[in-house]
């Protein structure tokens, strides 16, 4: 039975969505005015593995993720570069979904744009006006973050509590406009030479809060299943955004809240950001590592957990991808060979550890204790390979599994192209396996040696010696 970690009650429950069979789910996604650095991807990978498992256990799940394409950062940027605001939301939305593809996220069932839903803010937010719960002044937009009665739970924190000004997308002049430190921006009046629209509060943008909850709702209806983001979105973003739908449809906003950690660079284990000028980007990041590998060393941490990034993490991550690969190339080697019908004590073995697998990733999508499962069935598909005797549905019930398995990681899990053309090439391995037979061990070494420097690799099997690029 899966259970979640639900962040609003800090303790694992049993899921259950709100419709059987069927999971809203919402994943807060980036502002577009740079690259993602591999610290976003951390939530776009944890919770796209989320969305597979939930779909590997029969669900179908509804998967909306924004863009946030205006707000001050966006301005800012767009000025440097000499464009619109949506011209750079546009340039850096493409790199987006070319970068996420790579990394093998599946796209999302919807990924509004908050600019394309400025009439519905507008509602949201008059709506808020006319239940007392924001007001307007001088062309802006609060929320009076007190009148909600449960504002701080999400963060375990009393309102007397919290840091005044904790968002990075209110400005130190807005302060003065308040009724309270506490509340928040709903709508911002436009600046001169700022893009902006039409509204009763006269010109103005979105502030950085409300328009989750419009497009959240707007796509998966009053109550969603999951919220998902990363830990620095709990203050204030979500905090908000329980405040704001909650008081404007009269509904529990969020049954389960998911949060997942940060990634962490450097001896000190600093978070990466932005702001702090220690990230690597995805989109440089893919030049030189192989994206799965990149997916890989990500989706196998609990979300909940800090990732530390580093190149041994990303070298032993290739390593270990390297090694389910090859399981699967031995499998896929000995169908040559292979007698034809089933075998029993296979499929056993491959219902047991499927089993074990599910019993894993059920405990809060544990991918940790998942992956070393998926290890332990790779040993047992690599020990019925080297068997003098195999068969083909022996072979295909492990090539499933793993394939099944690896997938909800993300990882893409084909026969590796192992033909080689090259008539010498074939002729320097019947060279070396005659050198062998004869005992001359310098002349064996010296080919592979010879081959390794091509980007051959040899294995030697008990069905003869295999090669593979390297």
């Amino acid at each position: 039975m899966l259970t979640i970690y639900n962040t609003l009650t800090r303790k694992k429950e049993i899921f259950k969505p709100l419709h059987p069979g069927i999971v809203n789910m919402y994943v807060c996604g980036p502002t577009v005015y740079n690259y993602i650095h591999i610290g976003n991807a951390r939530s776009a990978i944890a919770f796209d593995t989320v969305r597979r498992y939930l779909e590997f256990k029969g669900y179908q799940v509804n998967y909306v993720s924004n863009f946030t394409d205006v707000d001050d950062k966006m301005i800012k940027a767009a000025h440097e570069q000499g464009i619109t605001v949506p011209q750079l939301a546009d340039k850096y939305i493409k790199a987006f979904m070319e970068d996420t593809t790579a990394i093998n996220i599946e796209p999302a069932t919807s990924h509004p744009r908050a600019t394309e839903h400025i009439p519905e803010i507008i509602n949201f937010v008059q709506r808020l006006i006319d239940k007392g719960y924001a007001y307007a002044k001088d062309g802006d937009v609060y929320y009076r973050a007190r009148k909600f009665a449960h504002y701080g739970e999400l963060s375990g924190q009393s309102i007397d509590d919290l840091e005044v000004g904790a968002s990075e997308h209110v400005s130190a002049d807005e302060v003065n406009k308040k009724e309270d430190p506490m509340d928040f921006a709903l709508w911002k009046a436009a600046k001169p030479g700022e893009i902006s629209w039409d509204s009763p509060w006269g010109k103005g943008r979105p502030g950085w809060h409300i328009e989750c909850s419009v497009m959240s709702t707007k796509y998966l209806g009053d109550t969603l299943d999951i919220h998902a983001g990363g830990q620095d979105l709990e203050f204030p973003h979500h905090e908000n955004e329980i405040a704001q739908s909650e008081a404007a449809t009269g509904h529990k906003f969020v049954r389960y809240w998911m949060h997942n950690g940060f990634v962490t660079i450097g001896k000190d284990n600093e978070k990466m950001s932005k702001s702090l000028h220690n990230f690597i980007t995805v989109h440089d990041i893919i030049k030189t590592v192989d994206p799965q590998v990149l997916r890989f060393f990500m989706a196998t941490t609990q979300y909940r957990r800090p990732i530390q990034y580093s190149e041994a993490n990303l070298t032993d991550a290739k390593n270990n991808l390297e090694h389910i690969q090859t399981a699967f190339d031995n499998l896929k080697y000995r169908e040559k060979d292979a007698q034809d019908g089933d075998d029993a004590n296979v499929q056993k073995q491959v219902a047991e550890y499927t089993n074990r697998f599910i019993d894993a990733m059920d405990d809060d999508i544990n991918v940790q204790n998942g992956i070393a499962v998926v290890y332990e069935l790779v040993k047992a598909a690599n020990t019925y390979a080297q068997a003098a005797t195999v068969y083909r549905g022996g072979l295909k019930e492990f090539e499933t599994a793993m394939v099944k398995l690896i997938s909800i990681f993300g990882i893409k899990l084909v026969a590796t192209d192992n033909e080689i053309d090259d008539e010498k090439i074939k002729a320097l391995i019947e060279e070396r396996n005659q050198a062998r037979k004869n005992k001359d061990f310098a002349r064996s070494d010296q080919i592979r040696d010879d081959l390794k420097k091509q980007g051959i690799i040899l294995e030697d099997t008990p069905q003869g010696t295999r090669y593979k690029k390297e």
